[in-house]
Parts: structure tokens; sequence; C-alpha cells
């Protein structure tokens, strides 16, 4: 960790939150990252929101001095065909523009990701034995091999450890360490950690062999780099048919304790933080494996049916999956879209710690703006 705090830019932020939600798991149809502003702005203040499509967040941001808006919808998602300032959306753009806010968007990489929506969601109803509901992909595994001379042994195991090398199921800093004798004759221009130029030099080296995944390996490769002595640093990334960690939309698992669909409903609207909520089944049918889904949901009532769910939380259910849902003996509860809101703490938690991880000073809150469109009388 840096002693010293350092102004981070709207690239930097971003980088912290995506060793979290990596860009590679949003969905191939999803308009995630930056989306307005520029990477090397310099950023003193962070706000989260659901919504950046909202004049009120926006003006919210003006009125707070914000620099960086990081939110889970969209502000670009279908083609700009004009910019025209007499407009409600061209208006929202202007003014992000004029005061030179950034807005950056995390979506379904943030669905997906470990820790993320859908496994906040699931842990407000302390979900059990929690799973993927749909799996979207797996993580790839390649196996690490670098040179280190004994000296620096510690130190380059560490940092390939303390960065997400060497994750073998529960166990973490899994590495195989062979001893052996490595030689290099330094050239004209070189600035050797050993040796002399143009003198054959033997050094007693460690070969260091680990796993890492697609999702962090540039993060292990530069920690790695910075920890080894060498000026040229010798290593290998090989490929591996072997699949990491399951990823994927939803999360499925067991209520503590088993509950009809009038309790259950009840309990979501306690911790999901709504008033209302539509429900489909009978009131006084027991439920006791849920399926969650932030968002709109209701396409994956069949893959909560496979992982046996007797009830589906998800937001925006539409008449006919909902009619289907039943037929097939699904209970279901829509507490609505804006219940991913509740996420937003968890999320300036994971992002204020990386902050402070890496010496950035930047202050980090949740907009105050209700971005909910429904009322209900």
């Amino acid at each position: 960790m840096s002693a010293h705090k350092t102004t981070a830019t709207v690239k930097q932020i971003a980088a912290c939150l995506e060793e979290m939600a990596p860009l590679t798991l949003a969905e191939s149809w999803d308009k995630v990252g930056l989306q307005v502003g520029d990477p090397k702005r310099q950023v003193k203040k962070v706000m989260l929101s659901l919504d950046s499509n909202d004049e009120g967040v926006i003006d919210e941001a003006i009125a707070k001095g914000v620099d960086l808006i990081i939110a889970h919808h969209a502000m670009i998602f279908k083609p700009v065909q004009t910019l025209r300032t007499d407009t409600p959306y061209g208006r929202k753009l202007q003014k992000l523009l004029a005061h030179n806010i950034g807005v950056y968007v995390a979506h379904t990489n943030l669905d997906i990701a470990e820790g993320g929506i859908n496994d906040i969601l699931a842990g407000r109803l302390h979900l059990e034995n929690v799973e993927v509901l749909s799996r979207v992909h797996n993580t790839r595994l390649k196996k690490l091999v670098v040179f280190v001379p004994e000296t620096h042994h510690a130190q380059v195991l560490t940092a390939l450890g303390d960065t997400g090398a060497g994750w073998i199921g529960n166990y973490s800093h899994c590495t195989f360490n062979t001893p052996g004798m490595g030689t290099f004759v330094p050239q004209e221009g070189t600035s050797p950690f050993i040796g002399e130029q143009g003198v054959l030099e033997k050094v007693e080296e460690v070969r260091v062999e680990t796993i890492v995944s697609d999702l962090n390996q540039e993060r292990v490769v530069r920690a790695m780099l910075e920890a080894h002595p060498y000026e040229e640093v010798a290593y290998d990334i090989y490929p591996l048919e072997i699949m990491g960690q399951e990823l994927g939309v939803g999360r499925v698992g067991d209520l503590v304790q088993e509950m009809t669909l009038e309790q259950f409903t009840n309990f979501v609207k306690q911790q999901y933080g709504v008033e209302h909520a539509r429900i489909v089944g009978p009131r006084d049918r027991n439920v006791r494996r849920v399926a969650v889904l932030g968002g709109s949901g209701e396409e994956y009532y069949p893959q909560a049916l496979q992982k046996g769910a007797d009830v589906f939380v998800t937001g925006d259910i539409r008449y006919h999956y909902a009619q289907d849902a039943l037929a097939e003996g699904l209970c279901m509860v829509d507490p609505g879209h804006n219940t991913e809101k509740i996420c937003l703490p968890s999320v300036q938690a994971y992002l204020e710690a990386k902050l402070r991880e890496y010496g950035y000073d930047a202050e980090v809150f949740v907009s105050e703006t209700n971005t909910e469109p429904f009322t209900f009388l």
C-alpha cells in the first residue's frame, strides 16, 4: 500500500473497479466502460448511481462537484443519430460535457462478477449453498512460469500470490518451485542486476510455476515484473485445457428456513427496501430454494426450474412469462428493477478499499437521487 496519496485519473479508477468486474465479463450486446469523458481526467469525487441517464442524477453531480459518475445502467446504449440540445437526452449530454463530468458504466460485467450485483442480492436473502443460475462462461486458466534468483524468490512468490495467482479451489498461493542454474551474457547497452557486460554469468535460480486466470493475468504479470530484480525477466505463459471458475448471470441457493410465499415476499420487501412487490403463485405455498437475478430476468425462469428453485426473484416480469412459469409450478416475486440500487454501498466499500490500497485520493459516495420511475396508488 502506498503511503503517499495521489490524485487518480478516470482510467485508474476504472482499472480498480475492473479488478472485480472486468469488461470481458460483459454480455456481447452490452455497452460498458467509459461512455462520456476523458480517461486522463483527474478525479477528486466519484458518485455511484444505478442510473446515469437521469437528469436528477446529473444535476446532483453538478451540484456536488462530481468528476466521475459510475453507473450500472448506460448513458449511451443505442447509437446516437443526432445530438440536439433541445431534446431531453441531448440536454443531459450537454450538461455532462459542459461540466466535464465523466460517465463510466459497469452493467452485465458487474452482474456476473464474483461479489457483484447478484451475489449481493443473494446475500441480502441469506441464501446458502449459492451457485450460478445460468453459466455464461468459465475463466480460462493458464500456467505462468518464471525464473527468479534465489535472493528474490520469496519476494516474487509473495507478489504472485497476493495479486491472485495460484488459486486452486479454496487454496491460494499455490506454486511449484524447482532449483536450477541460470546462465546469461549481458550485452552492450545493458545494466544487469547481476554480472558484467560480455561475461558469462551463472546464477542459482528457482523455476516458479503457478496458475493464473485470464481475468487477472495482466495484473499478476505486472506485479511479478515489479518484484523481480532482473532488467529482462524470463517467463512463459502456457494455455491450459482445464476450466476455471464458473461465471454467469443470477444466483440460486437455499433459504435458512422454509417460508410461505407470502412470508418470503415480505422478507424480500424488507431486505431489498421496497414497499411493494408483485407475486406469482399461491400465497400459502412453501418455498425454500430461491433463484434471484437483478434487473430484468424473466426469460431465465426455465433455468430457475432446472436448478430446482421454488421461487424466482427478478424484476419487470411480463404477463405471459408469469403465466408460463406458474403453469410449470414456479412461484415468482417481482420487487422491481430499481432494487439493484441496494448494491451501491457494497460497490462503494470495495472501491474505497481499492483506492486506499493504491494510494489514490478520491472521495466515493452514493447518489441520493431516487431514479425509480414507478409509484403505486
